[in-house]
């Protein structure tokens, strides 16, 4: 189970967005848009979501998501992997087991289960 938000109009092209739904969708049990960033990413530390995905979110609001993210052993990133995760740059993270295949996902690679 994932979670998501559909970006802002400025950060990125909803074409692109539409993508990673088209690679996701099919390997995932359900997506869900809860409408918080805050409370998309303490359910991925809680294990209720197994990952969570957004572009265009304030770093005020992921911050201490992010961190109880890490804290309950979760991966957190930027879309490239880095620790910018502010704007376009987008925030993913997932549980170790789910991270590499979501960021291939969002990347729009084939993954290998």
């Amino acid at each position: 189970m994932l979670a998501t938000a559909l970006p802002f109009h400025s950060a990125i092209p909803l074409e692109r967005y539409l993508q990673e739904l088209t690679h996701l969708y099919p390997q995932c049990s359900d997506i869900r848009r809860m409408g918080s960033a805050a409370l998309d990413l303490a359910y991925v530390a809680a294990g209720r979501f197994d990952g969570y995905w957004e572009y265009g979110i304030k770093i005020w609001d992921i911050a201490a998501g992010a961190l109880i993210v890490q804290e309950a052993g979760g991966i957190v990133s930027d879309m490239n992997g880095g620790s910018d995760m502010g704007g376009a740059n987008g925030i993913m993270c997932a549980n170790p087991k789910l991270f590499k295949q979501l960021a291939q996902a969002i990347r729009g690679q084939q993954v290998n289960s």
